[in-house]
């Protein structure tokens, strides 16, 4: 069959390389997705399925899960025991990867820590070439100072404001200073955070926080929370807390790894993060007992961080205090303090002096060498049965008690640590024996001082709040026996009453320095360098008043931050008055001289913007802004300064000052400079506008005249000749 033939030779010549190129199956023969685990402890065959379980355990808590079956263990066939390592199959390469960075250096218990590396590292080194190749030398780039607006020539501050989906980020100083520093293009997200020491800020979106810094502000660091709400740095900026009131989920083909969750956090809504390399510490569950109180609020922080970062700490109500260490997150010797029907703790912060002590013993770390500061903690148990309610100060780690009070008929106390550490405030809501009433006292710790003595404070009003100067002996407090505190009707505003009180270190007691009556009043913001304090009507829809004071405003001669004059209540003078309707936010600049009050549309809609004043009250700058959310200060880092330079710069101030008051006459004398020029220049300009008028004028008037004076040339004299017959006379004459 001779046309059969040809089409089978005819098919023959077909080429079906494409194809077969299109289906080829390609053999994978790379062993990139196997780790070999060395430091295993080395058992027998007995104990086997036990170990298998608990490397799997291990693995799948780090987010890394892994199934006896993908585990290989060789075996020495002379003891019959494992020979301390094992290999691991992952399904791809990338979770190897995310094992080796969650297991490398894992202690696996007390005696074997985990040792991983790829098995095509290991070939890959076993057979290398033993040539020497010098590496090529990469070009070293910079990177950017996460600090850099520290070193602003001006010593500005910045702040950031978030109104409608725009952020904009200013700098602030003199009037002539201010100006926009940066306007990022962030979207979707819920609102900005900064970090305590102003080094990040924050934007939490629904899929999870994100950090920008520097002078660029680029992305520095992101934790994927979905529908994360609220955030908490820790002080030092090590680690950030992040809360969803959504339980987490961890669907399946997520990516799982160091920073992202594990089904072993499932349920769990509560996350630690370190912030350098973002990978995810722990979680925890804040649900608990919410069943019972589902419209409870959760009280925020969650987690309370030791000043030094060191230590966070959580309290279960009415049972135990649990403090982790960090970055293990493990319990602290293995157990929580039990402190029966605890309801509240506070760290102790640390001052500036305990600060400069342990970094002394840190940079020293000689043997005999004076011991770091330990943190210490207090906390308050109610009253139970027959027991009293106790406050109660606790050494950390030592768990040594350092103090302990009680106190009678308490209903709730408040915890008030001045911020060196110094003196501790516990505010104690007292009911009389009838439980009809309630009255407050100031229980005051003198922390600094041998056995902590305590001075008490007696009031007969309801405290509603209560605030230390910063660095100082101070307190100020608001009080109010209105009876419509507790339940006010639209519209009333309650009455109250402000004092200032002051140590008193030859009584030993704190002194009342003065009272402010009938003010409505109900926050208290203290600069941050103490002295000046505002008094402001927040949340209020009729009163919105800001009132500012200086309670050093006599005395001119201050040794070592104390009054030298015994009249203390006459030094306190009134700087101002102002007003800021629908204020929602009162917040001091990091330097104390300015202010600033915003009313945020997140409470109502009227009015929204913010506004900045100096510490007298005088206004600076006030916009009105729809759909305004957000004003806040960026903060600054603690002073690098040591105590003795800071003394040299206040016993040299007034050269300084007068350094600065040169460049203030400058800046002065270039702005009217520049004022005058610019008048002058427009007085000039308005002289040669009128000369150039007049100069026009005159010429359209000689162009006018020339015109008239040519066409009374150009015209043509025409004479009419009219005969006109006046009167006509026949006459007849006789020849």
């Amino acid at each position: 069959m001779p046309g059969l033939t040809q089409n089978v030779e005819n098919a023959e010549d077909i080429d079906y390389s494409d194809i077969e190129a299109k289906y080829k199956v390609e053999y994978d023969d790379s062993l990139d997705n196997t780790i070999i685990v060395d430091g295993v402890p080395i058992i027998d065959n007995s104990k086997l399925e036990r170990l298998f379980a608990k490397i799997c355990k291990e693995f799948t808590r780090k987010g890394v899960p892994v199934k006896p079956d993908d585990i290989f263990m060789p075996w020495d066939e002379n003891t019959g025991k494992s020979k301390g390592y094992l290999f691991i199959d992952f399904r791809n390469a990338n979770e190897a990867n995310n094992a080796l960075l969650a297991m490398n250096n894992h202690p696996f218990d007390a005696k074997h820590t985990f040792k991983l590396n790829r098995f095509d590292d290991v070939e890959k080194y076993a057979n290398m070439d033993d040539t020497y190749v010098e590496p090529e030398i990469e070009e070293y780039t910079p990177r950017e100072h996460l600090r850099a607006w520290l070193t602003d020539p001006q010593g500005r501050d910045q702040y950031v404001i978030y109104r409608g989906e725009d952020v904009e980020i200013h700098w602030h100083g003199k009037p002539s200073q201010c100006e926009l520093a940066y306007k990022p293009d962030w979207k979707d997200f819920l609102y900005v955070s900064w970090s305590p020491q102003g080094t990040y800020i924050a934007t939490l979106h629904r899929q999870g926080v994100r950090l920008w810094g520097g002078p660029s502000w680029k992305h520095q660091q992101r934790f994927a929370h979905p529908l994360v709400k609220l955030i908490d740095f820790s002080p030092c900026e090590n680690y950030v807390v992040t809360w969803s009131n959504e339980p987490i989920i961890v669907p399946e083909g997520k990516p799982q790894g160091p920073q992202y969750f594990s089904p072993d956090d499932e349920g769990n809504n509560l996350a630690v993060w370190d912030i350098k390399s973002g990978h995810l510490l722990r979680t925890f569950s804040t649900n608990t007992g919410a069943e019972a109180a589902p419209k409870r609020q959760m009280p925020w922080p969650a987690l309370k961080w030791s000043p030094d970062d060191k230590f966070v700490a959580r309290v279960t109500p009415g049972q135990m205090i649990s403090v982790h260490e960090l970055p293990s997150m493990f319990l602290h010797e293995k157990k929580s303090l039990k402190i029966e029907g605890v309801v509240d703790f506070e760290w102790c912060p640390l001052g500036d002096n305990d600060r400069d002590e342990a970094e002394k013993v840190a940079s020293v770390g000689a043997k005999g060498a004076k011991k770091a500061p330990e943190n210490m903690i207090a906390y308050w148990t109610p009253e139970v049965a027959n027991q009293p309610a106790r406050v109660t100060l606790l050494s950390f780690p030592s768990r040594t008690i350092l103090r302990q009070k009680n106190l009678f008929n308490v209903s709730e106390c408040k915890l008030h640590w001045q911020n060196q550490g110094d003196f501790l405030c516990v505010k104690v809501d007292r009911h009389t024996k009838t439980k009809k009433s309630i009255f407050c006292n100031l229980e005051i710790f003198r922390v600094r001082e041998k056995d902590f003595p305590v001075e008490v404070v007696e009031l007969k009003d309801t405290v509603t709040d209560f605030s230390w100067e910063p660095k100082g002996e101070r307190f100020a407090i608001v009080s109010t026996n209105d009876p419509n505190l507790g339940n006010p009707g639209p519209g009333i505003t309650i009455k109250t009453d402000v004092s200032f009180y002051q140590l008193d270190r030859v009584k030993n007691d704190f002194k009342l320095l003065k009272t402010l009556p009938n003010r409505t009043s109900n926050a208290i913001r203290w600069s941050p360098r103490g002295r000046f304090v505002v008094l402001a009507t927040v949340g209020s829809s009729t009163k919105s008043e800001l009132e500012f004071w200086d309670l050093d405003f006599t005395l001119e001669d201050r040794r070592d931050g104390q009054a030298v004059k015994e009249d203390w209540g006459s030094s306190i003078q009134s700087l101002g008055l102002a007003d800021h309707y629908g204020v929602t936010d009162v917040e001091w600049d990091p330097s104390g001289r300015y202010l600033a009050t915003s009313a945020s549309a997140w409470t109502h809609t009227l009015e929204n913007g913010y506004a900045i004043w100096d510490f007298r009250g005088q206004e600076l700058l006030k916009q009105i802004q729809d759909r305004f959310k957000q004003f806040l200060w960026r903060p600054r880092p603690r002073t690098l300064l040591s105590k003795e330079q800071q003394k040299q710069i206040r016993k040299n101030l007034k050269e300084f000052s007068r350094v600065f008051e040169e460049e203030d006459q400058r800046e002065s004398e270039n702005v009217n400079t520049e004022l005058l020029a610019l008048r002058r220049r427009l007085v000039d300009e308005w002289n040669a506008w009128r000369a150039r008028c007049k100069k026009e004028m005159i010429a359209d008037k000689s162009h006018d005249h020339a015109k008239e004076k040519q066409s009374e040339e150009d015209k043509e004299e025409i004479e009419v000749w009219v005969e006109e017959i006046v009167e006509q006379i026949e006459e007849e004459v006789d020849d």
